[in-house]
């Protein structure tokens, strides 16, 4: 019966539609007959056709014949995929809430309103202790149909869809869920399946085929040709619909890009792009206009036909969209208040005692009669104990139904729909193995992951430059003012002092200007977990990629930094000592940009986050002993001076700038400059030289060295370590906080419900 309702509207559906799929100058023509012939069997995945076409390289060569009729046998005539989920119930704990003594609290009139153990509402105890999310769920879903689930908001239906994708703890979730009769092992499931969330989560300033084309980067095995990856994303834009938008940008707030209807799109395109099996949507039509919504759906139809079994959430679907759907699953607080098909709904709810209008929308009756029985004290009770009645009368007939599909194991399955041309991430046809043997973990090599998330990134910086610049910018604004205010200092006691204050301050703005490194992870985060939470990609190679990709900016800045004040507050050392300086100035810009990663992986939100930044680096800055030796820093204190990233580089330049020996910084009477004796009279000054000279027993001129570098190191502290020790030591640590960001993403980005 469900095969009649779709064909009412065949114009709309029909994977011909009077376009053409695979608009391919070599090989249109036998993809236009082949799709001609399609129409008189079972839907072609773009996958099987994708897979006669040859390399377009070798079209050069010579026009090769495509033999795509639907009698071949090298293609099986139909997948028999079935999902079938049985018993499923989630709780969660809830705080119980404080009552009042019952001789304190007001009598109420003795009516039905009070739960009673038999009459409590659908999803609750009565201690409030545990809320049931679902309630003993049962179904089944099957290759080529879409199964709606539907009702109010809070009914369960993300929760059902999330614990059909595997992404609720098993140890929460109780219950069966399997394929073709096997139970779906985490690392199958992760490969032959897709998860569409509600939100759009895309890369704002890539364009629609960009996005994609990076879609199947991830998820298309490397043996894959790149002319090949570039048809099936072509074939997949024409079936999305989203040929006249491919080369627009994703956009956002601040830059114009695709429709809402277009985005959701495209979402769902980088997550079917390999051709799964099973696909699961978190309500696609939220937030989209009537036709948007249709042409969303439309082609979540077009996916169904082409071998996947579709599953997917949706508030209250149109007249339209109903015709496209095959099966329908109410919640209610959840607990299933109907199971079937979209025809048997007015049968139903007559059999109810309810009778749906003809002139009414069914679902939208069916959601109105369902949020009236929520609010009646018994609930919706007596319409789950009807649906129970139901399915029992129905089960009989159900199931010879179900007798023509054929039976086969998971195994064969999966086997014959990799022989038929699904794209299962780099799967082989080979049976001998168990199921998850026949897919790989992850589609492709963790070089080729990285070199494809580096490129991504690249390319989304690129086109916002204003980014960068304003971060060159303040380097470069601080280094002026930095220069223009230590301008020229020279080797008295005041230029030693001035020079320290300048050392001090320079290390920490580094530091500072790193804090634009928070919202970079905390921008794609969802992404991220998408995008890892079916193995487009380890985390690991996202961790190296966003090292590897913050290196070239950070190269700039400490090269500007270094250039603009090295020369002009005149530092010591020459072009080695500048070479130093440049080396430092780089290690701690890669220490502070991997330690603000590292917060942004532990720090959900960027307000918190900058807080935070801002002050651990005052305490960095604290602690590194500018302000407070390290002999005076209190005992209980002195640890955070070893962890205080600004420490290293700042005594690393105090070694750059005063390791020499032989150049002296106090001379004579500069002994009493910065104390009071330094406002008296030269001669005065040199009467009191020869005075400390007898006492001491020694000769002290106004030519006589009493400071020399060595003597501001030890004054400083700074005597514990050599300048190379302090610049590898500085370039440790940037290497530590991105392996505890590597841990963070391993251990908090699991995606999954407990």
């Amino acid at each position: 019966m469900s095969r009649r309702i779709v064909a009412l509207d065949e114009n709309i559906i029909s994977p011909d539609c009077n376009e053409e799929p695979f608009p391919f100058n070599n090989f249109s023509t036998e993809l236009t007959e082949y799709s001609r012939a399609a129409t008189h069997s079972s839907s072609p995945s773009l996958a099987q056709l994708l897979n006669c076409v040859s390399d377009t390289r070798e079209d050069h060569a010579a026009h090769h014949a495509v033999d795509m009729s639907p009698t071949s046998t090298e293609l099986p005539r139909s997948l028999p995929f079935v999902l079938s989920f049985n018993n499923l119930t989630y709780s969660v704990q809830v705080g119980s809430k404080l009552t009042l003594p019952s001789f304190l609290r007001r009598s109420r009139r003795p009516t039905t309103a009070v739960a009673t153990a038999g009459e409590a509402v659908a999803g609750e105890s009565l201690l409030a202790k545990t809320k049931t999310l679902l309630n003993d769920i049962s179904g089944e879903a099957r290759e080529g149909e879409i199964m709606a689930v539907l009702g109010a908001s809070g009914s369960g239906k993300s929760t059902l869809i999330d614990a059909l994708a595997n992404r609720i703890d098993k140890k929460s979730l109780k219950g069966q869920i399997t394929l073709n009769g096997e139970v779906l092992e985490s690392k199958l499931l992760k490969v032959i399946s897709a998860y569409v969330m509600q939100d759009d989560l895309l890369f704002p300033m890539l364009t629609v085929e960009e996005t994609l084309m990076f879609a199947a980067e991830f998820r298309l095995p490397r043996t894959l040709s790149k002319s090949k990856k570039k048809a099936r994303v072509q074939a997949l834009i024409d079936q999305l619909g989203l040929r006249n938008a491919a080369k627009t940008v994703i956009g956002d707030e601040g830059h114009r890009g695709v429709s809402g209807g277009e985005r959701r799109r495209v979402s769902i395109g980088t997550d079917i792009i390999h051709d799964p099996i099973l696909l699961f949507l978190d309500e696609p039509t939220s937030g989209l206009d009537s036709t948007s919504a249709f042409m969303v759906v439309k082609v979540l139809k077009r996916i169904a036909q082409s071998g996947s079994i579709v599953i997917m959430s949706i508030h209250q679907p149109s007249y339209r969209i109903l015709g496209l759907l095959d099966k329908l699953l109410f919640l209610s607080r959840g607990q299933t208040v109907y199971s079937g098909l979209p025809m048997e709904l007015p049968d139903y709810f007559h059999q109810f005692g309810h009778p749906i209008p003809e002139t009414e929308n069914r679902t939208e009756f069916a959601l109105d009669l369902i949020r009236e029985l929520e609010g009646c004290p018994g609930g919706t009770k007596s319409l789950a104990d009807f649906n129970k009645q139901w399915q029992q009368d129905t089960k009989h007939t159900k199931n010879v139904a179900a007798s023509s599909f054929p039976d086969l194991s998971l195994k064969e399955a999966i086997s014959a729909s990799i022989s038929k041309g699904k794209l299962v991430s780099g799967a082989t046809s080979d049976a001998s193995g168990s199921a998850s043997s026949m897919v790989p973990t992850f589609a492709n090599p963790m070089w080729k992951e990285m070199a494809v998330l580096s490129k991504r990134w690249m390319l989304n910086s690129w086109r916002m430059p204003e980014l960068f610049a304003v971060r060159l910018g303040a380097v470069l604004v601080t280094g002026f003012i930095l220069a223009t205010v230590f301008w020229k200092l020279d080797n008295s006691p005041k230029g030693i002092q001035e020079r320290i204050g300048f050392f001090a301050f320079g290390m920490s703005t580094t530091f500072y200007t790193c804090a634009d490194a928070l919202p970079v992870f905390l921008e794609e985060r969802f992404i991220f977990m998408r995008e890892t939470a079916y193995n487009a990609y380890r985390r690991s190679s996202y961790v190296l990629a966003q090292a590897v990709v913050a290196i070239p900016p950070i190269i700039i800045l400490a090269l500007a930094f270094s250039v603009v004040t090295f020369w002009a507050v005149g530092l010591d050392g020459g072009s080695s000592g500048f070479l130093f300086y440049l080396w430092i100035m780089l290690a701690s810009f890669w220490a502070g940009s991997s330690f603000v990663t590292f917060l942004s992986g532990v720090i959900p939100h960027v307000m918190l986050g900058y807080t935070i930044v801002v002050a651990i680096l005052a305490y960095f800055l604290l602690f590194s002993g500018f302000f407070i030796n390290r002999n005076r820093i209190p005992d209980y204190w002195i640890w955070f001076h070893y962890i205080s990233l600004v420490k290293y580089p700042y005594e690393a330049v105090l070694h750059n700038e005063f390791s020499d020996p032989s150049t002296c910084y106090t001379r004579g009477v500069q002994i009493f400059d910065n104390t009071p004796l330094q406002v008296v009279p030269y001669s005065m000054k040199l009467k009191l030289l020869d005075t400390m000279s007898n006492t001491l027993g020694m000769t002290i001129t106004s030519e006589t060295c009493l400071t020399t570098g060595p003597d501001i190191l030890d004054n400083q502290g700074a005597t514990q370590l050599g300048k190379w020790d302090c610049l590898w030591i500085t370039v440790a640590w940037g290497f530590f906080f991105r392996i505890l960001f590597y841990f963070c993403l391993l251990i908090g980005s699991k995606n999954k419900r407990r």
